[in-house]
C-alpha cells in the first residue's frame, strides 16, 4: 500500500502545550477524556463496563473471552496515559496491555508502542514489559523488561507513552523508565505511521509467565483491570486521507528533546540499575551482534546475566495475538526508585 504523507509537513500541536507539561510532571493539566468521547468498545461484549460517567473503565477476562477498547481516533505522535490498576491474587498468564499499533491498517508493514503487563503465580510480582516496533520489524524485537517499586495491584498508577518522530519514552507515576531514541542506523524501524491507542485483557498463557509454565487458572477468574484518567493528547490523523486533522502549527519537535529533566533522568538512572530484568540489546541468543540503536555497558549486562535467559527473552520470542479493530466494518515516585 502506497500513501502520501501530507501530515508531516504538519508538526505537532502539542508541542506548544505538551513540552513543559511532560518536562515538569504535570500532565494533569492535559484534558482526560470520557470514554464515549475518545474511546469505542474492542471486543468482549459485556467484559466491559464503563463507570464514573465515563471517566473510568473496566477490562475483564474470564473463560468466554478477553475484553478492550481503542480509540476512536488515529495518532500521529503524541502523549498517551491511563491511570491503571491491575488484577490482584493469582494472574499468571493474564496479559494486560496498554499500546499503539496500527497493525490493522498495515498488515505487514505496521508500527506498534507497547506497554505489556505480564501475571504471575500468587507471592510473585506483576512484571512490565515495553516493546517498539517500526514497518513490520517484528523479527527484531525490542523488548525490556522491569520489576516495579510498588504492587500494581494495590491501587492505581499512571503509565504513559510520548511519542514523537524522534524518540519514545515510557513513563511510569511521571519517572521515565525508558529512552528510545531514533538513529540513522535504524531505517524504517522507529514507528513512524499513525497509531491507535489500545487497552485490552487477554490469556497469555502460552508465553507470559515464565515461558508458559504456569497458564490461567479460571478458578480466580473474573480478572479485572481498572483504567481511569485516560489522555489522548496528539495529532489526529483522518483515517481516510491520512491528513492531519488537528496538526495546524508547525514548529519542531526537537523543542520536546529537552522533556527528561536532570531530576527525571537520574530517576529513570536508578530505575533502570535497580528494577529493569532484561534488555533485548543483551541478548546474545537472538541476536549474535546487537541491533544498530543499542549501546552496550559491561556493566549493565554482566548485571542482567544472572535473570533466567528463558524467562527474561533468552529463548523464542513470543508475542500474544492482538485484538485490532477493523476499520472497515499516580502515585509521586518514590526514593524507592
Amino acid at each position: 500500500m502506497v500513501m502520501k504523507l501530507p501530515y508531516l509537513g504538519s508538526v505537532l500541536f502539542l508541542v506548544l502545550t505538551l513540552g513543559s507539561s511532560v518536562a515538569y510532571g504535570s500532565e494533569k493539566r492535559l484534558p482526560i477524556l470520557s470514554f464515549d468521547d475518545g474511546y469505542t468498545q474492542l471486543f468482549g461484549d459485556d467484559n466491559l463496563v464503563i463507570h464514573r460517567d465515563g471517566k473510568a473503565v473496566q477490562l475483564s477476562l474470564n473463560e468466554r473471552t478477553g475484553s478492550g477498547f481503542v480509540s476512536q481516533d488515529l495518532y500521529l505522535h503524541g502523549y498517551f496515559s491511563a491511570a491503571i490498576k491491575l488484577p490482584a491474587d493469582y494472574t499468571a498468564g493474564v496479559v494486560v496491555a496498554f499500546y499503539m499499533s496500527n497493525g490493522d491498517i498495515f498488515e505487514k508493514n505496521h508500527d506498534e508502542i507497547d506497554f505489556e503487563f505480564l501475571g504471575n503465580i500468587r507471592g510473585k510480582d506483576w512484571r512490565i514489559q515495553t516493546n517498539v516496533y517500526g514497518n513490520g520489524s517484528t523479527s527484531v524485537g525490542r523488548e525490556e523488561r522491569y520489576n516495579l517499586w510498588f504492587d500494581p495491584a494495590d491501587d492505581f498508577h499512571q503509565y504513559s507513552i510520548l511519542w514523537t518522530d524522534s524518540q519514545i519514552i515510557f513513563y511510569v507515576d511521571n519517572v521515565p523508565i525508558r529512552e528510545f531514541k531514533r538513529t540513522a542506523a535504524m531505517g524504517g524501524d522507529f514507528p513512524s505511521k499513525p497509531m491507535s491507542l489500545y487497552a485490552t485483557i487477554w490469556d497469555g498463557s502460552d508465553w507470559a509467565t515464565n515461558g508458559g509454565k504456569y497458564r490461567v487458572n479460571y478458578k480466580y477468574a473474573p480478572y479485572v483491570a481498572r483504567f481511569s484518567d485516560l489522555i489522548l493528547h496528539g495529532c489526529t490523523v483522518d483515517p481516510i486521507e491520512f491528513s492531519s486533522k488537528t496538526c495546524e502549527t508547525t514548529q519542531s519537535l526537537e523543542e520536546l528533546s529537552t522533556s527528561i529533566t536532570p531530576t527525571q533522568r537520574s530517576k529513570m538512572d536508578s530505575f533502570r540499575r535497580k528494577h529493569m530484568t532484561y534488555s533485548y540489546c543483551y541478548d546474545q541468543t537472538r541476536y549474535k551482534v546487537p541491533p544498530p540503536e543499542c549501546v552496550v555497558n559491561p556493566q549493565e549486562a554482566e548485571r542482567l546475566r544472572k535473570f533466567d535467559p528463558v524467562t527474561f527473552g533468552g529463548g523464542k520470542r513470543h508475542h500474544g495475538k492482538r485484538h485490532h479493530r477493523n476499520r472497515a466494518s499516580r502515585s509521586e515516585a518514590t526514593d524507592s526508585i
